[in-house]
């Protein structure tokens, strides 16, 4: 099995024991070995065919001198035929490899200009600067400085980034492409989806439109922008695929962010906030979080989801979210055999509080079978879809009770707001 790569101590974010590290790249390439000279190509005495001049055969026997032309003749014709066949081979080899079916010059060729993307795109780019305050050992207040990105989506000031970027900010400041910096103020932030908006007092700016989540598939090409660690100069730009759709990730600090799209675009420390768009320069989703063990696995929260929240973070300064009022878990087949069900996904509807599920008739027991009209296949999935709801909507569950398959209408209530 092939050594994995490094995790060289050199790079940022780095978490390996330092026992476990490997040293520093010196970037110097390996000194390559020194070949050997070969020996003279000289014809051996013991090769087989004909040494020029020698008028002898393989068996060295004479060979008349009225066959000799002839057999000569035949010889470089052979050698003729031979060349042309082989450089017309080399021909429709290279020809097969630079054209393939389906990625030919054209489909190239058609592409959009990434260049003309970025240059769209980046001028809404920005860098989040936070001063954290925190306490040392003795109890001493001690400023630090964090850096995140962020995204303008309106003309007038607003700004989304992560929640995380902001945690804990003592001030926020915003950092123009053009170098202008501003104070920044917090319209609204959701520690749930890890989303925030700010405020700057500046109008006519550039800023980037959301593409609609379903506009968006696995293998579409994709550009991610942001303040990675913390570089001068402008926004870090990446290049890569959407790999995934619909991921559910639980962060390191608890937080279960569910569907999200994953890239192999590489989302590195700073990029947190900062805009995934597609080729035409409209966001599809915000970069998020990274695993920190694999490397080309990035996730961002969708742009549906962020166009909802940031809407609501502006309007009312928090998110409104819908209230279904049960509890369930995911249904595999060992948990239905464990509850001597006869089917093997979806969710079992565990409790039921009092609230719009227990006024429709949701019971314990029940199996959830779909949201909406989509197929429901884990707990996490279901709270994608029911968050990605408003409260007061009435939505239609497919439910398993027993051998009987129910139609049930429910209509959402609003959470009350964390804290309240």
């Amino acid at each position: 099995m092939a050594p994995s790569a490094p995790c060289w101590r050199s790079s940022p974010g780095c978490t390996c024991p330092p026992s476990s590290c490997s040293p520093v790249r010196s970037g110097r390439r390996a000194t390559p070995p020194s070949w050997r000279r070969s020996s003279r190509n000289s014809a051996s005495r013991n090769s087989p065919g004909i040494w020029n001049g020698s008028g002898r055969n393989r068996l060295n026997l004479p060979i008349p001198n009225s066959r000799r032309f002839s057999l000569l003749l035949a010889l470089l014709s052979a050698l003729v035929v031979a060349s042309c066949a082989r450089a017309g081979t080399v021909a429709t080899v290279v020809s097969s490899a630079t054209a393939p079916p389906g990625a030919g010059v054209g489909a190239l060729g058609a592409l959009p200009n990434l260049r003309e993307t970025v240059a769209h795109v980046s001028p809404a780019v920005v860098a989040v600067d936070v001063n954290v305050t925190s306490l040392d050992f003795f109890l001493r207040p001690v400023e630090q400085v964090a850096a995140g990105s962020g995204v303008i989506i309106r003309p007038d000031g607003y700004v989304v980034t992560n929640d995380h970027v902001i945690a804990g900010a003592s001030s926020i400041h915003v950092a123009l492409t053009d170098r202008r910096v501003f104070e920044a103020r917090v319209v609204g932030r959701d520690s749930r989806s890890d989303l925030a908006v700010l405020k700057i007092d500046e109008t006519d700016l550039p800023y980037l439109t959301f593409a609609s989540k379903d506009a968006v598939d696995v293998g579409d090409w994709v550009l991610a922008l942001g303040n990675a660690l913390g570089l001068e100069g402008g926004p870090t730009v990446t290049f890569g695929i959407i790999s995934a759709l619909g991921r559910t990730v639980r962060t390191a600090a608890g937080l279960t962010l569910t569907d999200l799209m994953q890239t192999d675009a590489a989302i590195n420390e700073g990029n947190s906030g900062g805009p995934l768009v597609n080729l035409r320069g409209d966001i599809v989703g915000i970069n998020t979080t990274i695993l920190a063990e694999a490397q080309g696995i990035g996730f961002a929260i969708n742009s549906d989801t962020v166009t909802r929240f940031t809407n609501d973070l502006i309007e009312f300064g928090r998110v409104r979210r819908p209230l279904i009022g049960l509890q369930g878990r995911t249904l595999n087949p060992a948990v239905a055999e464990q509850f001597q069900l006869k089917v093997g996904s979806g969710v079992l509807v565990t409790g039921v509080a009092d609230g719009p599920a227990d006024s429709a008739g949701i019971k314990p027991r029940d199996v959830i079978l779909r949201f909406g009209g989509a197929a429901v296949t884990s707990w996490d999935q279901f709270l994608g879809l029911l968050w990605a709801r408003r409260p007061g909507e009435k939505v239609t569950l497919e439910v398993l009770r027993g051998a009987e398959n129910l139609q049930i209408v429910v209509t959402l209530a609003e959470r009350p707001p964390e804290g309240g």
